[in-house]
């Protein structure tokens, strides 16, 4: 089992977003909106050092739709290596997206740069729980 601490950012009168620190290979920090609503893990596509562009077995499974975007154009992606504490992730299958607008949006709030999303699969895949008292991530299958 992994605890990591989370940030509970408020953009908004009541409009939270969950980040949670990570790194790629450098030790450089990376943040991650944890979205829970995603099936699919989203890495920003501005991000070439830390993927490759992969063909898909299942093009839908990794079609994104924005709230009032329609759908965004998206890519399928091997992110080589991410760590969160000291759980490492490999080779794992990402949407990409450009994520300028978000990070636009939270440029204007924060000083946090948004590498990506933490979508289901991921969530799922580790059994990860979120305790919003304690603000932090238990990554629990590793």
């Amino acid at each position: 089992m992994i605890e990591i601490p989370l940030q509970i950012i408020e953009l908004e009168r009541d409009n939270y977003h969950i980040l949670v620190e990570g790194r790629f290979n450098e030790e450089t920090p990376v943040y991650w909106i944890i979205d829970t609503g995603a099936s699919k893990t989203v890495l920003d596509v501005n991000l070439h050092p830390y993927y490759e562009i992969v063909d898909s077995d299942n093009e839908d499974d990794y079609q994104s739709a924005g709230i009032n975007q329609g759908m965004m154009e998206t890519s399928v992606g091997k992110m080589y290596y991410l760590r969160f504490g000291e759980l490492s992730i490999t080779d794992q299958k990402v949407a990409l997206i450009d994520l300028n607008h978000v990070n636009d949006i939270y440029g204007k709030y924060t000083e946090y740069r948004i590498a990506g999303l933490l979508g289901g699969d991921i969530l799922m895949q580790y059994q990860c729980v979120i305790d919003y008292s304690k603000k932090t991530i238990v990554f629990r299958n590793f």
